[in-house]
């Protein structure tokens, strides 16, 4: 017999048709499809007999816990910082137990950044569910409570300084070091990137309104100490303000906060009713973002696809989130500040350079990110409301509300800054101001800005907190 027909003999014996193998038993099909190499190796953990995910089960008890499990890993794995969660455990144990404060405020320090990223997530999650009035609102509410929280644990205890610095350090790091960052990597990608100047504008001008509120009380201050007459009628050059001074400059305080919360209600009706139209998303003006936001059936003429976000949370999931990660906050924010007046005596480093540098660097992590990811695809809209819009919600909603609560439980929280921490602020605002006016940015911009936020944060760490003024 030829060689052929052994071959086709051998064939038709053992039935050998393409790539089956007669030396193996059938292999049974599952019941969710055949299984290969691709098949993933948690497949019979995340899904029933029918193939069917086990959290849309009937079975309630199969149903909740895989619901619950799937959520949770969807909320962990929403940003990259979230790896620093294992500081959370860490950070609260150290301050039950009172380890070596130095130890306490560097793990709660690191425990703040993942919780941000979180907080922020949870929000979004929410106020996607609750249309654009009602997020906006939420946003704007939930925006920056890592830094109303701290500021409120700091209040509470009487830590003015810290406060106020680390109202000002929020301001000076979305205005300078994010806008910065964010110019800087864009125009690196891009040789010009455009935005919204008429949103920047306005953005601009009621962050200028919030500068004069600083600057206003600062003035006063200067003018009012050392002019009292006392009881004998001659005039004192006092080292201290008097009571007089303080009182007018509290009645001060209290009317400009009330008038810069109004001002940000006004804001909000801008923004989300009257005016919304203007803040409408710009279309892509460079070729190679046109081509990426394309698809062959509009021909590549680069129109951009504007597919609705998966909403990962439901309302109640997202809520129980923002309560639950606000009240870890609370605990962690709460053996920060505590840990403060340790680390001063211990580094020499004074509360305003902690409040005014490293405090809003933890808060603002998440966002920061977000915002230079967004320049470099491009959206620039978006990084100027993250950066921008930021700073305006510090200057007019949280730092007019801390000046309210410290007058609801007697601190002394008023809008008196330092003299030269305001003109720090006044400098910044009128720089950034200058850059965006124009609505183009490049990556020379945002080096200055980048140079000048490290010009302030050297000022800062030889500032001392007995400073005049």
């Amino acid at each position: 017999m030829d060689t052929p027909a052994i071959v086709q003999t051998f064939r038709s014996k053992f039935r050998l048709h393409g790539n089956h193998n007669p030396f193996t038993l059938p292999r049974p099909k599952p019941p969710n499809g055949d299984a290969n190499e691709g098949t993933s190796l948690l497949h019979n953990w995340t899904h029933n007999d029918a193939g069917a995910p086990l959290r849309a089960d009937s079975r309630r008890w199969v149903r909740w816990p895989s619901n619950t499990l799937y959520l949770t890993y969807k909320t962990l794995g929403s940003n990259y910082v979230n790896v620093f969660l294992v500081f959370v455990p860490l950070g609260i144990i150290s301050g039950l137990c009172k380890w070596d404060q130095t130890t306490v405020f560097i793990l709660n320090f690191l425990a703040i950044i993942p919780l941000a990223s979180l907080l922020s997530f949870a929000t979004e999650e929410l106020s996607a569910k609750l249309g654009q009035t009602l997020g906006g609102l939420l946003n704007a509410t939930f925006g920056n409570a890592v830094e109303l929280i701290v500021s409120i644990v700091a209040l509470l205890d009487g830590e003015i300084r810290i406060v106020q610095s680390s109202m000002l350090g929020s301001i000076l790091s979305n205005i300078l070091l994010v806008l910065g960052c964010c110019f800087l990597v864009g125009g690196l990608k891009y040789k010009q990137q455009e935005f919204n100047s008429t949103v920047a504008s306005t953005m601009s001008s009621l962050m200028a309104v919030s500068s004069a509120s600083l600057i206003i009380p600062a003035t006063l201050y200067a003018a009012m100490e050392g002019t009292y007459q006392n009881k004998t009628g001659i005039f004192e050059d006092r080292q201290k303000p008097s009571r007089q001074t303080k009182a007018n400059i509290s009645v001060l305080s209290h009317g400009t906060a009330i008038i810069l919360l109004v001002l940000y209600v006004l804001y909000l009706i801008f923004q989300l009713k009257t005016h919304s139209s203007l803040f409408d998303e710009r279309p892509l003006t460079h070729p190679e973002d046109e081509e990426e936001h394309s698809s062959p059936e509009d021909g590549g003429g680069g129109i951009e696809q504007h597919e609705e976000e998966e909403v990962t949370l439901n309302p109640w999931a997202a809520g129980t989130a923002l309560v639950v990660i606000t009240i870890i906050v609370a605990i962690c924010a709460e053996y920060l500040v505590g840990s403060i007046n340790t680390i001063v005596e211990t580094a020499h480093i004074s509360k305003t350079f902690i409040g005014l540098i490293l405090l809003p660097i933890v808060g603002n992590a998440a966002e920061h990110v977000t915002a230079v990811v967004v320049a470099y695809k491009n959206k620039m809209d978006l990084a100027i409301g993250v950066a921008i819009g930021s700073s305006m919600q510090i200057a007019l909603l949280v730092t007019p509300f801390l000046v309210i609560l410290g007058w609801i439980i007697g601190e002394d929280m008023t809008l008196h800054f330092k003299t030269f921490e305001t003109v720090v602020f006044f400098l910044s605002v009128l720089i950034t101001n200058y850059l965006i006016s124009d609505g183009k940015s490049n990556y020379l911009e945002g080096a200055m800005l980048l140079g000048l936020y490290a010009i302030i944060a050297i000022a800062f760490f030889v500032y001392p907190d007995d400073a005049g003024g």
